[in-house]
């Protein structure tokens, strides 16, 4: 009887001390997620440490946050989504549907979180937005849906009624912009507005464009989301204030760095969101099983400064439903 209750005392300590060390060996384990971002250092990749702060994760004591940055130039991102993949991370974490895609073919089997794209679907990333399949998932831009695009006309037209010319700038080589200038070309045709469509997806691209702007007589300017133009919305804004032109902005950015007006969501915010779908993807979730997470909200800004150096009065309907207001 002794001997059984010694040999009974001995396995339960064992069985303890192994216990212990599979959680020791757990709580030790560092992840290693690799960001690679379209653009430069700022609020997008704030937003995600604050996402992964969120929810427990402390960097260089459960996680390691490698970041990569294209600075606007599309054809750096595959050879950054290369050298994350090198660096065997644990998940990879990628904005904009260039390096989604320059992802979905370096990889199969590497976990990839999406932030910040338009429409995942249609350039074939996933197959669908609630089965998303294969080894991607992620958070949309949520401006990729049928008529949104549209809506950009429709500020421009009623921010400055008397403007009949307009001009939206694209990428030609961003696979979600095509849909979307359809929608522009749509809206300007049932606003009877006439619409110039200027590829300006590269340095020598824009300066092309710009200058053809100057020489067209345009008075309104769009600008689509793509990261080229988010690394360049200094240049754009200024060129829009000096030529005296109403712009309408798919991000809050090009307000703060002081353009007119801004309508859609949150990029810094979607990079948040996707810290959630990094954080499941660790705890044993799997990307074919997460379903898309889409924006439900939608911010108008306007910069009524901006508005006073054109010399143009915004009409109070559109500023009682703008959702901020730069005075």
């Amino acid at each position: 009887m002794t001997l059984t209750v010694t040999i009974l005392a001995a396995a339960a300590a064992f069985l303890l001390a192994w216990s212990v060390a599979v959680e020791a060996q757990q709580a030790a384990k560092i992840y290693r997620i690799g960001v690679v971002s379209p653009i430069s250092p700022g609020p997008t990749i704030q937003a995600f440490r604050q996402g992964l702060g969120d929810l427990g994760y402390v960097e260089g004591k459960n996680v390691i946050v490698e970041t990569r940055f294209a600075e606007g130039r599309t054809e750096r991102l595959p050879g950054l989504v290369a050298e994350m993949i090198r660096l065997k991370v644990d998940v990879l974490v990628i904005g904009s549907t260039v390096g989604t895609l320059a992802a979905k073919k370096a990889t199969t089997t590497v976990p990839i979180v999406f932030a910040g794209l338009i429409d995942p679907v249609g350039p074939g990333i996933v197959a669908s937005f609630a089965r998303p399949g294969g080894n991607i998932t992620g958070v949309t831009f949520g401006i990729g849906g049928a008529g949104f695009a549209g809506k950009w006309v429709a500020l421009l037209k009623e921010t400055a009624p008397n403007v009949s010319h307009v001009t939206a700038l694209w990428n030609s080589a961003n696979p979600a912009h095509a849909p979307m200038v359809q929608e522009i070309e749509a809206a300007a045709r049932t606003l009877n507005v006439r619409l110039d469509v200027l590829d300006a997806g590269n340095l020598t691209k824009l300066d092309r464009a710009l200058a053809a702007i100057g020489a067209s007589g345009t008075r309104g300017i769009i600008v689509t989301p793509d990261p080229f133009f988010v690394a360049n919305r200094a240049q754009l804004v200024q060129f829009a204030a000096g030529k005296r032109l109403v712009a309408v902005y798919f991000s809050k950015d090009f307000v703060d760095a002081g353009g007119l007006m801004s309508y859609g969501s949150s990029i810094a915010e979607s990079y948040r969101r996707a810290a959630t779908y990094v954080d499941k993807i660790l705890k044993g979730a799997k990307p074919a099983d997460l379903p898309i997470d889409q924006p439900t909200r939608f911010e108008l800004v306007i910069n009524v400064r901006a508005a006073r150096a054109l010399k143009l009065t915004i009409p109070q309907s559109l500023l009682v439903r703008a959702d901020q207001v730069l005075e």
